[in-house]
């Protein structure tokens, strides 16, 4: 497995056009994208994190009406994450076959059927529903960078804050919001988790139009990047894929097992719940300004390395707060590590697209990070708690933590260097 070269060879485009775009990313399109496009991919990131986040609130809820064992309310938790990883690379050939359009509303309904039926019956649609509408939001994860590098390709940026904002606004949204709407709406935990497929239907409804009208592509470049036939093997061999799809595992495995685990080591140290409740709720705000300002920064800056860096660094400052200081000044270790996390997902997100030299390849490299990266982020909240449990404290868990922050750092640094992994340097070699 090699790296990719630094300078432009027959098989690789690696430096910058002129002009304020990043490496990679063209000049103009065929057609200039709508408003209600842009609309549609805010909307549909909007819902690709709520049928998620809206279950932890009320899982003790979801225990008592249906007499869930502790394993069984462990892997309803844990199945969204999983299957953001397993059932990635469904999209790549989705798409091929139905076309960007049809594959988005068909992840929509995917969405909405998946989030009414897992509050219309008993244990097995609850679990068949999470699986449903899991799987549609993980073809959506993938295909999101895939509409902003085909269609938004002189506005990534601005787009990609825009949508990643979305993601975790409305992920934290959803953790705040869904006890009250269940005691508003008066049908316990069905009605809490039900409210949030009226989004996805709004969604749904404002993506129709794409059907018809299609969704604007790049404008064909005299040779093309990928030859039109890049595999995804072939993205694989190369290191700078592995580089990103490593620093989007470790940032989602911190970001998990911090979502799972936080409260909990803040009561440990004299914090009742209600505050510590708070304390993760604010940790989660703090991932708005930076999904709103990382992007824009990162598409202004040729090498984003420096910025991978700095950003783990910040998380790491946190989790030292917590180790050495926890009950000191609790919210600025909150908010240091909410930053910091909430900073890197959305710069993994641009950074797949920066790399990619084309809309072919933002699938094929958005497809391999997120798989193995959600993938090994589902181990995250379990090996974090069963260190807990081994050691009885969270010193060790803590340290883990801090410990996975090196290769985060120095893969963010190797994936962040200036150059696209062209359509070229995954062609086939002789």
């Amino acid at each position: 497995m090699t790296d990719l070269p630094a300078r432009p060879t027959r098989r690789a485009t690696a430096s910058a056009p002129p002009g304020p775009l990043p490496p990679g990313i063209p000049a103009r399109t065929t057609a200039a994208p709508s408003p209600l496009l842009l609309v549609g991919v805010v909307l549909m990131a909007a819902n690709m994190r709520p049928l998620a986040t809206s279950v932890g609130p009320v899982i003790h809820q979801i225990d008592a009406g249906l007499r869930l064992s502790g394993a069984a309310a462990g892997l309803l938790l844990t199945i969204p994450v999983l299957c953001f990883g397993a059932i990635a690379p469904l999209a790549a050939p989705l798409q091929r076959r139905l076309g960007i359009a049809r594959t988005v509303a068909l992840i929509l309904c995917a969405v909405i059927a998946g989030l009414l039926a897992r509050v219309s019956g008993g244990v097995v649609l609850l679990f068949a529903g999470t699986t449903l509408a899991a799987a549609g939001a993980a073809c959506g994860n993938v295909l999101l960078p895939v509409v902003v590098r085909r269609s938004f390709a002189s506005r990534v940026g601005t787009v990609s804050a825009l949508y990643t904002t979305a993601l975790v606004a409305t992920a934290a949204v959803a953790a705040a919001v869904t006890v009250p709407l269940a005691h508003v709406i008066g049908r316990g935990w069905r009605g809490g988790l039900a409210i949030w497929s009226a989004p996805a239907i709004v969604a749904l409804v404002v993506w129709l139009p794409q059907l018809r009208s299609g969704v604007p592509a790049p404008a064909p470049a005299p040779a093309p990047e990928d030859g039109g036939h890049a595999r995804m093997r072939d993205v694989t061999r190369h290191r700078l894929t592995w580089q990103l799809t490593l620093f989007f595992a470790a940032q989602s495995w911190g970001f998990y097992a911090t979502v799972a685990w936080l409260p909990s080591i803040f009561e440990a140290h004299g914090i009742d719940s209600t505050n510590a409740g708070l304390l993760l709720g604010l940790s989660g705000i703090m991932a708005v300004p930076a999904a709103l300002a990382v992007p824009s920064l990162a598409t202004r800056l040729r090498d984003q390395g420096r910025l991978a860096v700095a950003l783990t660094a910040i998380t790491l400052v946190g989790y030292g707060g917590l180790l050495l200081a926890p009950a000191g000044v609790p919210a600025l270790w909150a908010v240091l590590i909410g930053f910091g996390q909430g900073a890197c997902f959305p710069l993994a997100l641009t950074m797949i697209v920066l790399r990619s030299g084309s809309a072919r390849l933002t699938a094929g490299l958005s497809t391999h990070v997120q798989c193995g990266g959600y993938l090994l982020a589902a181990a995250g909240p379990l090996v974090i708690g069963a260190l807990h449990d081994a050691s009885g404290s969270w010193t060790v868990s803590l340290i883990v933590l801090m410990a996975i922050l090196v290769p985060q750092a120095l893969c963010g640094a190797g994936a962040g260097r200036a150059r696209t992994l062209s359509g070229a340097a995954v062609a086939p070699s002789g």
